[in-house]
């Protein structure tokens, strides 16, 4: 499978870094041009400016996924830097590890206002631009990177975990209304494993200092554990599966959660 990109427009939000930036990468190699979305301007310049060196197509777009006026303006300006749109990764996400018996409600808030709200905000703006009467016009696709979290019970992380259940239930309600009303847009879902980057890292340092494991390398080990694939998932891995659900090899596959998790969620 070799996912030709070519001729694609794809904005990914929190690309500046970490999955996205990685995603967004594979996308250029296979010939698509990406709009770099992320609220850290100085990182998604230069994450922009770095897959335009080997020319490629890359620009970045300020965008704070809570904000539906900052969504206003961001779909508009990728289609016209980009010359359309036909893609949407809602990638922006964050992760704030509590005890129940500590759990803090404005953390708690600001989780499902970054992964749910701010996902639901671009699937709105999304679909507006790629049906039939929109900006864009010619359809497209939209994945929405949720969590092994959505599919298992882990300690600490129940604000998290509900977020990114919510995440793929409004991927599905979204494939619906969109094959209903015609748009011609697919939506899916992308559940990663725990991948050992500053997010997966900072998690298991959480676990230690929540007195959930001894150490972080005894927290890394309980999921390794839990994965029959025997080892923590990459964000190669990752990248690759949403560039599938983006392309057009994957043209009859519509509101499916797809689990880039090593088997550990199943």
């Amino acid at each position: 499978m070799t996912s030709d990109m070519a001729g694609t427009r794809t904005l990914l939000t929190g690309a500046a870094n970490g999955i996205g930036l990685r995603t967004a990468r594979e996308i250029v190699a296979r010939g698509g041009a990406v709009a770099i979305a992320d609220i850290d301007e100085t990182a998604g310049r230069a994450a922009a400016a770095e897959l335009s060196e080997g020319g490629g197509t890359a620009v970045f777009i300020p965008l704070d996924v809570t904000d539906d006026e900052s969504w206003g303006r961001a779909i508009p300006a990728a289609l016209e830097a980009l010359g359309g749109l036909t893609g949407l990764v809602n990638n922006a996400g964050i992760e704030i590890s509590d005890l129940f018996v500590d759990l803090d409600p404005a953390s708690m808030r600001r989780i499902f206002d970054v992964n749910v709200v701010g996902t639901a905000l671009g699937i709105k703006h999304a679909f507006r631009a790629m049906r039939p009467e929109g900006g864009a016009g010619g359809g497209g696709a939209i994945v929405n990177i949720a969590s092994v979290a959505a599919t298992i019970a882990f300690p600490g992380i129940a604000a998290y975990s509900a977020s990114k259940s919510a995440v793929e239930r409004l991927t599905k309600v979204a494939a619906a209304e969109s094959g209903r009303l015609g748009y011609g847009v697919r939506v899916n879902t992308v559940c990663p494993g725990l991948v050992p980057n500053a997010m997966g890292g900072q998690l298991a340092v959480d676990m230690e200092r929540l007195g959930l494991f001894p150490s972080v390398d005894a927290a890394v080990g309980a999921v390794v554990s839990l994965t029959p694939s025997g080892r923590l998932a990459t964000e190669d891995d990752i990248a690759r599966g949403v560039v599938f659900l983006l392309s057009e090899e994957s043209a009859f596959v519509n509101g499916v959660t797809l689990s880039v998790d090593g088997a550990m969620g199943m």
